[in-house]
């Protein structure tokens, strides 16, 4: 029988090293022998972002589909408002210390203008990228790089895309030319860094009625931010 040859691709090989190392720690401490070839491949999939060998397997022969273009938001456009993130002062009285923390990263229009030294800060603040993506829609890579780049202002939209992917904020598939926004319950700690961020979206664009999925005040519901 002949083997099928299955593509792989990896933007970050030091990404797949840490998310590999991380699956073969959790394999030792549940089994004493190596783990078995189709184990190993599984756990390659996985660290290239891909939920297991047959979601790779699946995606190597299918043509890519076309996604429609981005179109222009207000809120992506170029403006002189100043790019620098709230200087400190009082805490936000619906968040907690983290929380208030990831949000100082972002500027009066939900930009993130620097990349936090601590992990659990980053990862808040990732959240806050996720809003922008729609997950009815196939992104290709080109496409989440435009859309990062102008979320962004420290130049560095590759490590951005490669932490929404590695924390399950974004799913990418077929070599890296499939990205699509996944949808995983946002904390109660979460939840108000969200709204917040909206309504600063909301307020810059000159936007007055809160999105569909929004309670009263424009609060976050339990379901999808951005689609």
């Amino acid at each position: 029988m002949t083997r099928q040859a299955i593509p792989f691709h990896a933007d970050d090989l030091s990404a797949l090293a840490r998310s590999l190392r991380q699956q073969l720690q959790q394999h030792q401490a549940q089994a004493a022998e190596l783990p078995s070839h189709l184990s190993l491949l599984n756990m390659l999939a996985r660290a290239a972002g891909h939920r297991n060998l047959q979601a790779l397997r699946a995606q190597a022969d299918q043509p890519v589909l076309a996604a429609p273009p981005i179109k222009p938001s207000p809120l992506l456009q170029p403006t002189p408002i100043a790019t620098v993130a709230p200087a400190r002062g009082p805490r936000h009285p619906g968040l907690s210390a983290l929380a208030d923390r990831a949000l100082r990263q972002f500027d009066e229009r939900g930009r993130l203008t620097r990349w936090p030294s601590k992990h659990q800060v980053q990862r808040l603040a990732l959240w806050g990228l996720w809003l922008h993506f729609d997950s009815r829609r196939i992104y290709s890579e080109g496409e989440v790089n435009r859309l990062l780049q102008s979320l962004h202002d420290f130049g560095d939209h590759c490590t951005l895309r490669r932490e929404l992917v590695t924390m399950g904020l974004l799913t990418r598939e077929d070599g890296g030319r499939r990205y699509q926004r996944l949808n995983p319950q946002p904390s109660e700690e979460l939840r108000p860094l969200l709204a917040e961020l909206r309504q600063r979206h909301q307020r810059f664009a000159g936007r007055r009625t809160p999105p569909p999925d929004a309670g009263p005040g424009g609060a976050y519901q339990p379901h999808s931010i951005a689609g």
